[in-house]
């Protein structure tokens, strides 16, 4: 897929995606490896807001969230790169914020001893020791682990940053998409978690639980792992019931399973997962559209921005995939044509 994408226009590639330099063969204890090497980058959209400074120190019930005018150019960048994998009939496969990286800064001129990581020299590593989270050995580790050096220090962050997608190992042609997709849970398509329908609408759905997520500050669709792959799709199903909406008949015969929590009228009458346990009664969780959780958190916008944000995201999460706007279409929505300057890496020199 990275040399298929290799053959997009050189602008749009190296504007958009994370470019591949090289790739070699490395032998080591565990075998041989097919090595990728890549311009180096900025953390990803994940982990960028811990970074802010309004953010540090961290206070108690703070809520990490970008401000939106970066949201926006966040949201907007990547969804240029989006418009221009699809021009070219590739769709990412895991459009995640995990795989929205941010640009450097120019650092061919910055000391190899400001880049360098304090070393373990007892270990005789270029990075701190690695440990288990609960601090007990790890006998399975490979003997020499080094920390990845973030480079958050020497990306640009208040004006002119630059979004670019990396990470095709999920990513597929139009017209030969993968019977088992990687997306994200919580960034299924109903028709993925249904009748594993895999169309070129894939990536959209994604985003439009992004427009929520970086606006508002947590996911739209939080699914955990249930225990079960059946516990687990229920959860999203109700919850896409609850925010979004009843699904429409054609989705909805899918669900084999929707006795245990709806009527034959298909009126909502049990919210325990796996149906009620037997001398139990119905567990009923408290409905909420979309629109309700937006409001609650209340980001920092204002009443018609708001609105419109609200508008893009029910316009993106259509149950009927034909019906869902492409990249190019939303980049002409209302939101995005309103530019911001510090959201635009072109009105900047940063870079």
């Amino acid at each position: 897929m990275l040399h298929r994408l290799a053959q997009v226009e050189p602008a749009e590639k190296a504007q958009f995606f994370t470019q591949l330099l090289d790739q070699f063969e490395h032998v080591g204890p565990n075998g041989t490896h097919i090595c990728l090497v890549f311009e180096p980058m900025g953390p990803n959209v994940n982990v960028m807001v811990e970074e802010l400074p309004q953010f540090k120190p961290r206070k108690f019930e703070m809520k990490v969230r970008y401000p939106p005018p970066m949201a926006k150019g966040v949201l907007k960048q990547a969804l240029q790169a989006l418009a221009v994998l699809h021009k070219n009939g590739i769709a990412q496969g895991d459009f995640q914020p995990g795989n929205m990286l941010f640009a450097l800064e120019n650092i061919d001129y910055i000391p190899e001893d400001t880049l360098r990581q304090e070393e373990d020299v007892q270990a005789r590593s270029i990075s701190a020791p690695v440990q288990r989270r609960d601090g007990k050995p790890d006998e399975g580790a490979p003997r020499y682990l080094c920390v990845a050096r973030t480079l958050a220090p020497f990306t640009p962050i208040s004006e002119g940053f630059h979004i670019k997608l990396s990470d095709m190992g999920g990513a597929f042609l139009f017209s030969d998409p993968p019977k088992k997709p990687i997306v994200p849970t919580g960034l299924r398509s109903p028709e993925l978690i249904l009748a594993g329908e895999v169309n070129n609408t894939i990536d959209i759905w994604s985003f439009g639980c992004l427009v929520f997520e970086l606006i508002v500050g947590y996911q739209l669709f939080c699914v955990p792992w249930m225990g079960s792959v059946a516990e687990t799709d229920d959860d999203h199903l109700l919850s896409l019931t609850s925010i979004l909406g009843p699904l429409p008949e054609e989705l909805y015969r899918h669900w084999d399973r929707a006795s245990l929590y709806f009527t034959p009228e298909r009126k909502l009458y049990n919210s325990g997962l796996g149906g009620i346990p037997e001398g139990g009664e119905p567990l009923m969780l408290e409905q909420q559209s979309m629109e309700e959780l937006f409001d609650a958190e209340e980001p920092d916008l204002d009443k018609e921005e708001a609105v419109q944000v609200k508008a893009l995201i029910r316009r993106i999460l259509q149950y009927d995939p034909a019906q869902r706007p492409s990249a190019e279409e939303l980049l002409r929505d209302p939101w995005f044509c309103e530019e911001d300057s510090r959201s635009d890496p072109s009105k900047s020199s940063s870079l």
